[in-house]
């Protein structure tokens, strides 16, 4: 019926669709940390923004537009949140923006700003208009784009694939994300910006982007704290003229667990991803609360950094979530190695270092039957590492 391919470029491969990343002096020794995403024609785009009641001037500004509207352009800058801004932070993004437009001479749809860093400062308008005097629209170069929008993430995180239909129709897909810290999303995750040439309809965008994110983006947690700029966008400025729903759910899907996981890896400091896989829950939103305080547990993040299986840690974690459960019809696993079984202690000197091999790869399974009924819900996090606390000791500086 269709067939997908991964893709090297990024953004670049998406038709009609531009990036770049430049310099604003926002970080030092001329890094990148200013970066756009235009599209040749206007885009139909669907967001799903943070939960935290104290959202960003620039989810604040992406809100004034009128239900249903198109844009053809994203300016992202890194360092710098505008959060906590008050007023002057959304009049701040409506100067940049329409100096962008005077400077760069260009034809801007309802353009956007997103923007990731330090909360509580207002942008630095000088530097970024300043920087606009470098920029060529015309420009394919995802790569910078990937990097100008890091703040403590180490790697960049894209993916791109290329659709093929059987009728011999063809549409794109590519997806970049920032994220490494502050991450406990509770809509969307930190910054993800998504671009398709596919022909879809905006119903669709809506219905299969909010729909994907449960288990993907959702489902994640390094340290348990959701951002204030937490933001996904898709973009589609259907270039193609060709659309396959199941074809774009599938490959979607694959784009969004990839970043996903990609972020947990990068997890400032983490060593160790972690799915918390809860079965046997009273319904699927029980199975979810019980994941999700397993995942953002810092005792259980300290025991995985330290390998050690401490089984009663993970017991704790579910008792204490509030959900239905029962000591006598719990079964905690990892990987497929029984620790409790319904009221058994199974912890012997020889489950204890069989556990601890587990524990020893990057990847594994924390497996908990919860015994009451037929709900399920998968997380995924990280260990905390010595790390996590330098990085975020000093954020700032």
């Amino acid at each position: 019926m269709f067939k997908i391919f991964s893709q090297k470029g990024g953004i670049d491969n998406i038709s009609g669709f531009y990036s770049n990343g430049y310099s604003a002096s926002l970080k030092s020794d001329n890094q990148k940390d200013i970066g756009f995403i235009y599209s040749e024609c206007e885009c139909d785009i669907s967001a799903l923004l943070t939960n935290n009641r104290f959202q960003a001037a620039p989810l604040k500004h992406y809100k004034k537009y009128i239900a249903g509207f198109k844009t053809n352009f994203i300016l992202v800058n890194s360092k710098n949140a505008n959060a906590m801004t008050m007023q002057e932070g959304i009049d701040d993004i409506d100067e940049i923006l329409a100096s962008f437009a005077h400077i760069t001479k260009s034809n801007l749809i309802n353009p956007i700003m997103s923007s990731t860093g330090v909360i509580g400062v207002r942008l630095p308008k000088d530097k970024i208009i300043n920087s606009f005097k470098n920029f060529n629209l015309n420009s394919k170069n995802s790569d910078n784009f990937a990097q100008a929008i890091m703040t403590t993430d180490t790697y960049k995180k894209e993916l791109s694939f290329k659709i093929v239909l059987d009728d011999g129709g063809e549409f794109n897909i590519a997806g970049i994300a920032k994220g490494a810290g502050m991450i406990n999303p509770s809509m969307a995750t930190m910054l993800c910006f998504i671009t398709t040439d596919a022909n879809i309809p905006k119903n669709d965008m809506d219905e299969i982007l909010k729909e994907i994110n449960e288990d993907t983006f959702n489902s994640i947690s390094v340290d348990g704290d959701t951002s204030t700029n937490d933001t996904i966008f898709l973009l589609a400025n259907k270039k193609s003229k060709h659309y396959n729903k199941k074809a774009f759910f599938i490959a979607l899907k694959q784009l969004m667990q990839y970043l996903s996981i990609e972020i947990l890896k990068d997890g400032e400091g983490s060593t160790k991803v972690v799915a918390y896989e809860i079965t046997g829950a009273k319904n699927n939103k029980e199975a979810e609360i019980a994941a999700k305080a397993l995942s953002n547990s810092l005792l259980i993040k300290t025991a995985l950094f330290g390998q050690d299986p401490n089984w009663g840690r993970i017991a704790m974690g579910i008792g204490a979530s509030g959900v239905e459960c029962d000591e006598s019809k719990l079964i905690i696993q990892f990987d497929d190695l029984t620790l409790y079984n319904q009221g058994s202690n199974l912890f012997t000197a020889d489950v204890e270092k069989s556990a601890l091999k587990i524990m020893s790869n990057s990847e594994f399974k924390i497996k908990c039957n919860l015994g009451i009924g037929s709900g399920k819900f998968t997380a995924l996090g990280c260990d905390l590492s010595y790390e996590y606390i330098k990085i975020n000791a000093d954020y700032r500086t």
